[in-house]
Parts: C-alpha cells; structure tokens; sequence
C-alpha cells in the first residue's frame, strides 16, 4: 500500500460513516412517515386504492429525482445532494404538520400526495448520494470490500428504516398524527447541524460540463440490471405498500379505539421486525454468499439462482390464500408471516446482489449517473408495486395481490437471465 492512499484511508472513511449515519437519520424518518401516513388514513376511512394514491408520487417523484440526480450528482457533488435530501424531508415533515383534519377526503388525498412526492424527491437524493459515494471511497485495492461497504450501508440502512416503522405507529398511537410529524422535523433537523458540523472532506466536488444526456448508459448490463431491479422491488411493494398491512390490521383490530391502537402496534412490529431482518441478511449477504471468493461472473449467476427462488415463496403464498377462500383464518395469518419472513431473506439475498453488481458495472467517473439510472428503475419498480399492491387488494383481496407479486418476480428472474460478465 502506497503513502498516498494510507493517507486517505481513515479520512475516506470517516467521510463514509457520516454520509452512513446521515442516510440512518433519513431512512429513520422515512420509515416513521410512511407508516405514519398509511394507519392514520386508514382508520379515517380511505380504501385501499386511496391510500396506494397517498404513495404514488412518492414513487413518481422517485422516478424523475433518479434520473436527474445523478446528473446533478455529477455536477455539484455527492455531498450537496446529501444535504439537499435532507433539507427537503425536513420540509415535507413541516408541510405534513399543515395537514388540517377537517378538509375534505379529496384535499387531504391531493395534499398528503404533494408531501409525499417531496418526501419522495428527498429520499431519492439522499439515497443516490449514499449508494454513490460508497464506490468512491471503498478501497479499490482490498478484494471484496466494494461487496462488504455497499451491503453495510444498504443493509444497516434497512434495518434503521424498519425502527422507523416501529417509530411511526408508535408515535400514532401516543402521541397522535401532528405531534409525531413535529418531533420527527426537529429530530432531523439537529442531525442535518451535526452532519454539516462533522462532515469530513473525501468525497470529491461536481464536474460542471457533465451534460444530462450522459445519464442514460450504454452500458447494456447497467440498462438489464435496471430492468431486473424494477420488477424486483415491484414484487415487494405489490404485497407490503397496501395489501398485507391491511390485511393484518383487520385481522388484528376489533373496532374499538383501543383495539384499533394495539392492532397499530402489532402491524407496526411485523413490519419493522420485517424490514429489520432483511437489513441485517443484507448486512451479511457477502458472508451468506461467500463473495469474497467468487468474481464477478459467479456473482452475476447467484443474481439468477435467488431470484428464481423468490418466485416460488409469494406463489406458495398466494395458493395458501386461495385455499383459505379469502377468509382471515389463524392458519392462514401464521403461514403468512413465515413465509413473507423467507421472502425477506431471499429479498435480501437478491437486493445485496443487485446493489454490488450496478457498482461492479459503471465506472467511477459516471458512477452517479449510472447509480441515478438504476434507482430510476428502482423507483419505477416501486410505484408499478403501490398501485398494484391497491388495486389488486381492493379487486381480489390477499390471493390476487401475492398473485402479482409472484408474477413480478417472475419478470424480474426472466431480466437477471440476460445479464452477462462482458
């Protein structure tokens, strides 16, 4: 090892766990308010195609914030859009306080809808500036820590977000909507303060001449990746957005106000225990999978094994729902929550995959640009996955939406085939 790179390696770093704290302090929040948001607007009565609604420009503005972020990542630096992230949802959570409950069904729809949308440019900011700047400072010359830092960053991202989850029916239920959404901008608040205060130089400045057309790749691994990480995340969100939430609130929930406040507990402690345990097997992923061992190649083929995998447990799921007759049955409700946790790991399995191979595939000069590109899809994958995951609820309840999370998965298997090592 050189002078010159043991002279940046502890500043490079510190740059990392900053930029990995800063992202926690994010996805804590984000975790909160999307839970917040959809049990709070479900027991004022909304369907469930009107609460798909209250996400769909969260994931609309995703789609259009990838796609030029890495552009602007290009431009001005990945440390600016960081902050601009976390500026944004800032303000999404004091717009959200505005939120008044006596207007009209339809304004609270248009309204939570514009908050969400921020919201949604904000995490896609922050998330292109974390992926990002991981490729840049992990060591180049230590064989699999590209594979280790990005599944460190991703999988302890996970796990912090299903403690927002946790968080945000907890809030609902103690302290209230408005109450909530106040503490969460002031917590974020005094993070952004401290994260500008201790932010260390690292991660390099923007590059004024790059042009927008330069985010759209080439690269024909980089365009199959994204196409495989669209229905991927696709197949997810059709069963957790909507459908399995309220699935397990009215199972849950006896309509009474204190019954509605355990059910808000115990939906909230499945889906954060959920999003938790598909953090910490992400976290662990080049262990599971052995990576340090294998190159690219053999990497690129388990990216084709575990999404076929995937196929089967939400297939599996949607047979069980059909025999049960769409009737809520105990059976039933534990042979969910097994079989969604096997879906996580193998989730897992595939989204550390994924995240390793988008920057094992660009090049560091364009990595924002092609990173901007990927959760283009990412987000894509995720709106396709909200609405689905409304409508096929509200149209044949629990068996038609795990229907369409295997059919999901089944398009995502099908992309993973076409990837090649060059």
């Amino acid at each position: 090892m050189s002078d010159t790179t043991a002279s940046r390696r502890p500043e490079g770093l510190a740059a990392y766990m900053v930029v990995t704290a800063a992202y926690w302090a994010f996805m804590l929040t984000d975790g909160a308010l999307r839970m917040l948001v959809l049990l709070h607007f479900h027991t004022l009565g909304f369907s469930p195609i009107q609460l798909a609604y209250l996400f769909l420009l969260y994931e609309l503005m995703g789609v259009v914030t990838n796609l030029s972020a890495g552009w602007i990542g290009a431009r001005f630096g990945v440390t600016s859009t960081l902050y601009a992230g976390l500026i944004l949802q800032i303000g999404a959570l004091a717009a959200l306080y505005q939120l008044d409950p006596g207007w009209a069904a339809a304004t609270s729809v248009v309204f939570v809808m514009s908050v969400q949308g921020l919201s949604g440019v904000a995490k896609d900011l922050a998330k292109m500036s974390a992926k990002s700047a991981v490729k840049l400072l992990a060591p180049a010359e230590e064989k699999g820590a590209l594979f280790r830092w990005v599944a460190v960053l991703t999988g302890s991202k996970n796990a912090v977000k299903g403690l927002g989850f946790l968080l945000g029916a907890s809030l609902l239920a103690l302290a209230g909507f408005k109450p909530a959404v106040l503490a969460m901008a002031i917590a974020l608040f005094a993070i952004l303060v401290a994260i500008g205060i201790f932010m260390p130089s690292g991660l390099p400045g923007g590059k004024k001449s790059t042009k927008f057309s330069e985010v759209f790749s080439n690269n024909r691994n980089v365009n199959r990746l994204s196409v495989a990480r669209l229905f991927l995340f696709g197949a997810r969100d059709t069963w957790f957005v909507v459908g399995v939430p309220i699935y397990f609130y009215s199972v849950l929930s006896d309509g009474s106000p204190e019954g509605a406040r355990t059910a808000f507990f115990q939906v909230g402690v499945f889906m954060a225990f959920w999003i938790i345990g598909y953090g910490f097997v992400q976290a662990l992923a080049p262990k599971l999978l052995r990576a340090k061992q294998k190159e690219l190649p053999e990497i690129i083929g388990l990216a084709r094994v575990w999404v076929g995998i995937l196929v089967f447990v939400p297939a599996a799921l949607a047979l069980a729902a059909w025999l049960a007759g769409g009737e809520a049955q105990d059976w039933l409700s534990m042979t969910l929550v097994v079989g969604l946790m096997a879906f996580g790991v193998v989730f897992a399995l595939n989204s550390s995959l994924h995240s390793y191979l988008i920057l094992a595939f660009t090049a560091a000069e364009r990595v924002t640009m092609d990173v901007g590109f990927y959760y283009m899809s990412n987000a894509a994958g995720r709106l396709v996955g909200t609405l689905l995951s409304g409508i096929a609820y509200q149209l044949g309840g629990l068996t038609l939406c795990l229907a369409a999370t295997a059919g999901m998965a089944l398009a995502s298997w099908l992309a993973a085939r076409m990837l090649r090592h060059a």
